[in-house]
This record gives C-alpha cells, sequence and structure tokens, in this order.
C-alpha cells in the first residue's frame, strides 16, 4: 500500500461527507479539491480558516494538489497570523463566505460544488511534499514550525484507523459515521477527523457541534456505526446535560486525561467503549488506552518507546526520528506505558512532588464541580517563597468549603487551595484546553497579588 495517494484505494462512489443532509462521495471530493486548486496562487502556504470540515479538507486537499503546504497554528489571533506571514513567504488564508480578510491575502471557497463527472481516478501526491506545518508557541511567542511530510501523515492516519477498527470489532473504520467536536485546526482534530476520512475511509460530518443538542443533531446526521471524536470538556457538558443521543459505537478522547469516573459514566450512558489518545505535536498520535480497563497506555504498530521519566522517547512508524515526549512517563516496556503528568507541570510543596494535572483531575471527579482549575502562581507573585495554590470551579450546587473538604480526601494537605474561586466558566479554548495564559489573566481578575 503506497502513501501517495490524495485518498485512499477504493471506489469513488463510497461516501466521504455528510453536509447539510448530503452524502457527498470520494469522487465529489476529488472534484471540489481540483477546482479550488485551479484558483489558489502559483506558490505560498495556506492558512486554512475554514470552520466547515469538508470544506477544511477540500482546501487541505486543494493545497497538496498545488504543492502547498498547509499551516496548522494554535490560534489565528492577528499577532499569530503576522508572525506566520513573517514567516512563511507568499502565506495566504482560506476563507469561507464574507468573513474578515485576517490581515492576508485570502481565496475565497466558492459556492456549491464542482462537476464530478470528470473525476476516474485518484490524484497522487508527493510523498515527501511537506503536507503541513504544526506550530506551536515557544517562549518567545514565535510559531515554531514541525513539518509533517505526507507519507508519514498517510501512516499515522492508518495507525489510527486500525487501532480503532479494532475496539469496534472491524476491519477497518471505512463507511463509520465521524462527527467531531474539536477544530480540524487542531492536531488532534485534524488526525482524528480529516486524516481518519482521507485515508481511514470514515464518512466525516463537516460540522463542529459545541452544545450538546447541537451533537446529538450532528450524530443523526451520520450513518450508523458512528464514531464521535470529542475532549474531556465536551464529553462531561453533553453527559450532564441529560439529553437522548443517537447509538453509538465508539467514542475517542483527547487533549487532556480523563478521569476513570468520567470514562465509565460515558460507557454506561452511551453504551460505547472510550477509547483515549495519547500524542504531542512534534512526533503526532501515538498511543491509547480503554480508560476503564486500567492505566495503561499501549503505542500505535511500530511505534516504540525507550527511556523513562522525562526521558522517554517514541520512534519508529510515523515518527521517524526517536522523539522526548513533553510528559513524565513509566515506562512498562517498549509499547506500554504509565502517564505520570507533564514535565512542565510538577510541583513541589513542602517537599513534597505532584502535578497540576494530577490535582485537576481530582478536583474535577468531585461531584458537583462541573469545570475546575489548579492555579499556582508564578515564582515571583509568591509570598516569600510560600507556594499558595488557588482553584477556580464552575460548580453553582456545592459551597468551596465542601470542595476544600472532599479535596482533603484525595490530596495531601500541602495541595489543597489556600481559595477556592468560582467563577461562570473558564476560557477554555474550542479544543477544551485551558492554556496557562488564560488561566493567568483569570488568576489577575480574581486573586490580589500576594495573597
Amino acid at each position: 500500500m503506497t502513501d501517495s495517494g490524495l485518498i485512499a484505494a477504493g471506489s469513488l462512489d463510497a461516501p466521504f461527507a455528510t453536509v447539510a443532509g448530503r452524502t457527498l462521495s470520494r469522487r465529489q471530493f476529488i472534484a471540489d479539491a481540483t477546482a479550488l486548486a485551479e484558483r489558489l496562487p502559483s506558490s505560498g502556504a495556506m492558512l486554512n480558516l475554514s470552520t466547515d470540515r469538508y470544506r477544511f479538507a477540500v482546501g487541505f486537499g486543494a493545497a497538496l494538489l498545488r504543492g502547498h503546504t498547509s499551516l496548522l497554528p494554535p490560534n489565528h489571533l492577528a499577532d499569530t497570523v503576522a508572525r506566520l506571514r513573517a514567516r512563511f513567504a507568499g502565506a495566504y488564508a482560506l476563507l469561507e463566505g464574507s468573513g474578515d480578510e485576517h490581515g492576508i491575502p485570502s481565496v475565497r471557497h466558492a459556492e456549491g460544488t464542482a462537476p464530478a463527472g470528470a473525476v476516474s481516478a485518484i490524484p497522487a501526491i508527493d510523498p515527501d511534499v511537506v503536507a503541513a506545518h504544526v506550530l506551536t508557541s515557544g517562549s518567545t511567542g514565535d510559531p515554531v514550525p514541525h513539518a509533517k511530510p505526507w507519507h508519514l501523515l498517510v501512516r499515522n492516519a492508518r495507525a489510527e484507523a486500525s487501532r480503532l477498527a479494532g475496539a469496534l470489532g472491524r476491519d477497518d473504520v471505512a463507511g463509520v459515521g465521524l462527527v467531531a467536536t474539536v477544530p480540524a485546526q487542531h492536531m488532534y482534530g485534524f488526525e482524528s477527523s480529516v486524516l481518519l476520512a482521507l485515508h481511514g475511509g470514515a464518512v466525516l460530518d463537516s460540522g463542529r457541534p459545541f452544545f450538546p443538542a447541537d451533537i446529538a443533531a450532528a450524530l443523526a446526521r451520520v450513518a450508523s456505526p458512528r464514531l464521535l471524536v470529542t475532549t474531556p470538556f465536551h464529553l462531561k457538558t453533553m453527559l450532564d446535560a441529560g439529553i437522548d443521543l443517537p447509538a453509538l459505537d465508539l467514542v475517542v478522547c483527547a487533549t487532556a486525561p480523563l478521569s476513570p469516573q468520567l470514562a465509565a459514566r460515558a460507557e454506561q450512558r452511551l453504551g460505547a467503549p472510550l477509547v483515549e489518545i495519547y500524542g504531542c505535536t512534534e512526533a503526532g498520535q501515538v498511543a491509547t488506552r480503554r480508560t476503564t480497563a486500567g492505566a495503561e497506555w499501549r503505542t500505535f504498530a511500530g511505534i516504540r518507546l525507550d527511556g523513562n521519566g522525562a526521558e522517554a522517547r517514541v520512534s519508529g512508524g510515523h515518527v521517524p526520528q526517536p522523539t522526548v515526549l513533553a510528559d513524565v512517563l513509566e515506562v512498562v516496556d517498549a509499547g506500554t506505558f504509565r502517564l505520570l503528568g507533564r514535565s512542565n507541570d510538577l510541583i513541589n510543596i513542602a517537599g513534597k512532588r505532584s502535578s497540576i494535572g494530577h490535582l485537576d483531575f481530582h478536583l474535577n471527579s468531585i461531584e458537583g464541580v462541573v469545570d475546575g482549575a489548579f492555579w499556582m502562581p508564578p515564582d515571583d507573585e509568591q509570598s516569600h517563597g510560600v507556594v499558595r495554590l488557588a482553584a477556580f470551579v464552575v460548580a453553582p450546587e456545592i459551597t468551596e468549603a465542601q470542595i476544600v473538604a472532599c479535596l482533603r480526601e484525595r490530596v495531601d494537605a500541602a495541595f489543597v487551595p489556600r481559595r477556592v474561586v468560582r467563577v461562570d466558566a473558564l476560557p477554555r479554548e474550542a479544543t477544551g484546553k485551558l492554556t496557562r495564559a488564560r488561566l493567568a489573566e483569570l488568576a489577575a481578575r480574581h486573586l490580589s497579588r500576594g495573597r
């Protein structure tokens, strides 16, 4: 099986996406991507700002056909876009409708679909072309690019498709209806929706539902078997809403470790297995676990582990060079590990060690806490070297004292927060992530210096 096709080999008339209640074929996708490619600049890098997941896939495919790379930054703020223009000569944006130009040359999607009758073959793509630059923000604020050659993205997609097919009890995921609550621009959303459609054969829904009722409506639009790609935040919100959902066959979750309690609740409520994906920008997705089956993660076929603790590395498969992971791992063997926390997330109070992720896990496991996050001030804001942890919570039905009492039963006394601050909502991104910068802004509004 080669890594050079725009989509996996198979019938051109097989379904590719569900768009506004219509099922579009793989043939139609190729026609739409080819038509858009003809309107792109002769050179450059595409900042794909399409919110419609099908249109994002069309834009990504068009860029590949044109030999352009796609830029996948952590956000689309004006400052980020300006930095991308400075780094990537000829960068342009792909837009929908008549929205903001983002201060960058742009191309807009055409209305409707392109004639598809002339499409008779799957276009070939140079396996070595840099299909995407996934960008993270370094300490300087400049986007740090990680180049993703096309053939490695294809191997990535096939590895995930194989693992998820096993979880579904199938040979493959071809024809599986896929709904995702995460943006296609995010690495997880990109891998587990767009790439899973291109080279796994899943049928993606074009929307990006956020509210529980919208998720239910999107699931109703796609054919069975159904796969939901989501985050712990979206999953918890959906379960708390208590709405009826169409039958699910598999739930995939990522962006933050999921508590066993929430995973068990989801499987019982949804009647489907839940699989977590572990990965990072540098390596992509590399492992999964069935959360209710235990704490151990199992790497994808061909992916190997070595090292341990904060020096754990992965290589093989779609990770050609040994890559150090940003987490602290307990490596059991070359294909199995336990996740202990982020390497930059560890804290030491009174000679005792924990991690913010571990504390957040226990905070969000408390019945009545809708959402919550711990905050540790920077060193220069600590009082005479004394760390004063705080916790921000969305918990309308329980008191601060009840939260503290529950935490005393779950974590060492050194890590019980000095303050529990109620808020209406935490400033999470569309992926459900809560960045340190956004949390620092929240702390600046609610906590006075030195308290």
